[in-house]
């Protein structure tokens, strides 16, 4: 029930277009049992004489429904030509139908506004707060398990959702209506027919129990599909250079048979709650065939041909909306499952938030300052300990170390990509988790050896969040990061679409682009993740003096892979296990007997 009033809550700013659904189905419920309704007169007319006599009001019970209704019936019957009331009814059936189907369209017309406004506000809350969670969340979570939650598992709440609100419109006053009708003409039968509905109930709810329990290992195993395909489209280079084409699809086979069996398990058990009520609608009718026809043979029956019909009509008509009814519990089985998944995401708070009373910094003015600075992750031991140092404004550092050794932590964590576990950061004198994020990261550009560009134009690429930004000041970031002449040798200049992850590019030419990107932004401190450490030769020299054009005037913090980049450094860190074991400049550091000198050595060696 938790889960429902949550997704329920996606339903109300769509109230009034959902009142004008539910009258209209109101309506179409109406005109549906109206036009069962004109089964009686119609049959009756037909194929019985009117009544002679008709009994005085007084000579009934009050509650004789059944017979004010036959006698009106016979009273109009009587009091008119039969020819021109079979005109009538047929008009009216006629009229009835119609009115009846614009009701159904009407209905749906404005239920689709319902229906897709709950797929939008859902998957937008959803997409939203991924880009609130803090990147841990994104190292635990597989992108095709969230893929397949974002479309998914909101399809399967939508539909359970729409199914519940025109169920509870459409099928209880269908069964109250239809019921009533079969109380007037004959409550004993009646009674001894719904004795049937308890077993019908119990069935449909141990049906329903089983279709959420495969519903979520299907939504499961769709994300591990999704997973998959990501991974393998994504590294599809990989695959054709270690020729393991056959045993990707032999993977992806295994994991397509799986969701197969469940898929089909789950149809299957879909599938047995619809011939189960029919039977037991059958059931039912034949047992009505049964009590009439002996009534009738026996010569005790009190029914005329149109109460008959209109009888076992009634009680027909009446299995559609009970199948509809308890396939409904089905469907929000299978929602409480999906919204289970979904709200399970939602409900993850990011570790990285604005704290309370947390302020803007508009500049950089002085330095950043590491103090006993420690880290770890959630599912680990120290990534660094007793980190110390001071970055003054426009003083290059650089972070080297053999991997692992926790340059990227150190760099990740003046922008609040994490949160220290011990110690502290501040900028200007503020510790870094008093300041607001958004103003924080506005001081900040990040250029990292894995270049993310968007299948876009290169326009867009460097204006990437920047909407309304001049051309000139776009291609001048592009002129100072090396860019422009490549750029405009594309088949559409900057117009050019440079595919998925910019792929239509070269390696230098990407990273090229994403260093305009953040020239673009002009942020006071910088911080460079081996940014030339992917390029070739040419490519690194290309890049390289995009890096000393961005990085003029600028505090940057470089982590840096080839020694020969970060010569000039006013600082250079060398971290090893979580610690920096020695500072200095390159001068100093290559004449002393340490770590740096043997790196410095073995990138020497190489290039030799």
């Amino acid at each position: 029930m938790r889960i429902y009033l949550r997704i329920l809550k996606y339903v109300r700013p769509h109230w009034k277009p959902l009142v004008w659904s539910n009258l209209f189905m109101l309506l179409f419920v109406a005109f549906s049992v109206l036009s069962i309704g004109l089964v009686m007169p119609f049959v009756d007319l037909l194929f019985q004489q009117p009544p002679t006599k008709i009994l005085p009001a007084q000579s009934r019970g009050l509650l004789d429904l059944k017979g004010l209704i036959i006698e009106k019936f016979s009273v109009i019957i009587a009091g008119h030509d039969r020819l021109f009331l079979l005109q009538i009814l047929c008009l009216l059936i006629l009229a009835t139908f119609l009115l009846k189907n614009v009701f159904m369209f009407l209905q749906t017309y404005f239920m689709s506004i319902v229906e897709q406004g709950i797929v939008r506000d859902i998957r937008f809350d959803f997409y939203a707060h991924l880009h609130d969670l803090s990147l841990d969340f994104f190292t635990e979570e597989r992108k095709g398990v969230l893929i397949s939650h974002l479309l998914n598992d909101v399809r399967v709440i939508n539909d359970s959702v729409i199914a519940i609100i025109n169920s509870i419109f459409r099928d209880p006053p269908q069964i109250i209506a239809f019921t009533l009708i079969l109380l007037i003409f004959n409550w004993q039968l009646t009674l001894g027919i719904f004795v049937l509905f308890p077993v019908m109930a119990l069935v449909l709810s141990k049906i329903g129990d089983s279709l959420k329990r495969r519903s979520i290992k299907v939504q499961e195993k769709i994300g591990d599909l999704t997973t998959i395909l990501d991974e393998i489209l994504s590294g599809m280079r990989v695959v054709k250079a270690f020729g393991t084409e056959r045993y990707e699809v032999e993977r992806f086979l295994r994991e397509n048979d799986r969701y197969y069996a469940l898929q089909v398990s789950l149809t299957r058990r879909r599938a047995i709650a619809a011939p189960i009520t029919e039977y037991l609608g059958v059931l039912t009718a034949t047992v009505i065939l049964y009590y009439v026809g002996y009534e009738t043979i026996g010569g005790k029956s009190e029914m005329t041909p149109g109460v008959f019909l209109l009888y076992l009509t009634a009680i027909l008509q009446l299995m559609a909306p009970l199948k509809l009814f308890g396939q409904m519990f089905n469907s929000a089985k299978e929602g409480v499952g999906a919204g289970e998944r979904v709200f399970r995401i939602l409900d993850i708070k990011s570790k990285i938030v604005d704290s309370p009373g947390a302020v803007d910094i508009r500049e950089f003015r002085d330095s950043i300052v590491f103090k006993n600075v420690s880290f770890r992750y959630d599912t680990g031991g120290e990534v660094l300990k007793d980190i110390d140092c001071v970055v003054k404004k426009g003083s290059l550092v650089a972070l080297v170390g053999p991997s692992g050794a926790g340059k990227t932590t150190v760099a990740d964590l003046v922008p609040r990509f994490y949160d220290v576990t011990g110690g502290s950061i501040t900028i200007d004198g503020i510790d870094v988790r008093r300041l607001r994020l958004r103003s924080l990261r506005s001081l900040i550009g990040v250029v990292t050896q894995e270049t993310i560009l968007f299948n876009d134009t290169v326009r867009n690429n460097i204006a990437y969040g920047l909407p309304d930004c001049p051309f000139d000041s776009i291609a001048a970031a592009a002129k100072a990061a090396n860019a422009h002449d490549f750029i405009m040798d594309l088949d559409h200049g900057y117009d050019t679409v440079i595919g998925e992850r910019g792929m239509k590019l070269s390696g230098g030419e990407r990273q090229r682009v994403s260093i305009a990107r953040t020239v673009l932004r002009n942020p006071p401190i910088l911080i460079l993740d081996e940014a030339t450490s992917a390029l070739d030769s040419e490519s690194e020299i290309l890049v390289q003096q995009a890096i000393d054009s961005l990085m003029q005037g600028r505090t940057s913090i470089v982590i840096a892979h080839r020694l020969s980049t970060i010569q000039h450094a006013d600082l250079i860190l060398v971290l090893d296990d979580g610690r920096i074991v020695s500072r200095g400049t390159h001068e100093q550091l290559v004449n002393q007997d340490g770590l740096y000198r043997r790196l410095h050595e073995l990138q020497f060696m190489e290039r030799a």
